[in-house]
């Protein structure tokens, strides 16, 4: 997606060689024009598809998954790393180690909220060793509903994360795929 690797190119800083910051327009301070054509993307990428629920995590993942889930006409769902104590029902979680953050979570959703007969899309902010992404579809499959694929917004994709998905035998559609970094810059695929 043109639009979204231009928008890394001028407001994306590279941290190191694995790292790349874009809370100017995603992770912070969100781009909501960007997050629309995003969503966008993800619903033209998955049309025809018979989605029924949207799935995320928390935070980054929710304004992108809200437009795309705006534009396929479907609910959006997100696991919360923290159990609430409004959240007295039974739950699904399981636990993912965030590359990002360097720390495990256990992430939860609702029973109601994913069932039995949900075709679920997975969409996330970033993909690196897959751990978010496998954590949801864990999730998905606890209800025993259908992952119909993973929608990235930026893919590293010389981290193992995609390989690992795809092997598993998920759709992975990434909208930007990042090759390396190098010298401060990003090298997309």
């Amino acid at each position: 997606m043109d639009l979204l690797k231009k928008r890394i190119q001028s407001d994306g800083l590279v941290l190191n060689d694995s790292l790349l910051k874009v809370d100017s327009f995603l992770n912070q301070q969100i781009d909501p024009v960007l997050m629309m054509k995003m969503g966008e993307e993800f619903a033209r990428r998955f049309q025809g598809e018979p989605i029924t629920k949207i799935l995320t995590i928390e935070a980054s993942g929710i304004a992108v998954s809200v437009m795309a889930g705006l534009v396929l006409k479907v609910p959006v769902v997100f696991a919360r790393k923290k159990k609430s104590v409004t959240i007295t029902e039974d739950i699904y979680y399981t636990k993912v180690y965030s590359f990002t953050k360097q720390e495990s979570n256990d992430i939860i959703v609702s029973k109601q909220f994913v069932q039995e007969d949900d075709k679920v899309l997975i969409i996330d902010d970033f993909l690196a060793n897959g751990e978010a992404a496998a954590g949801l579809a864990n999730i998905v499959h606890q209800a025993n509903a259908t992952v119909i694929g993973i929608g990235i917004v930026i893919e590293k994709s010389f981290q193992p994360g995609a390989r690992k998905l795809t092997q598993a035998g998920y759709r992975v559609e990434s909208l930007a795929r990042i090759g390396s970094f190098s010298n401060g810059q990003v090298n997309f695929l």
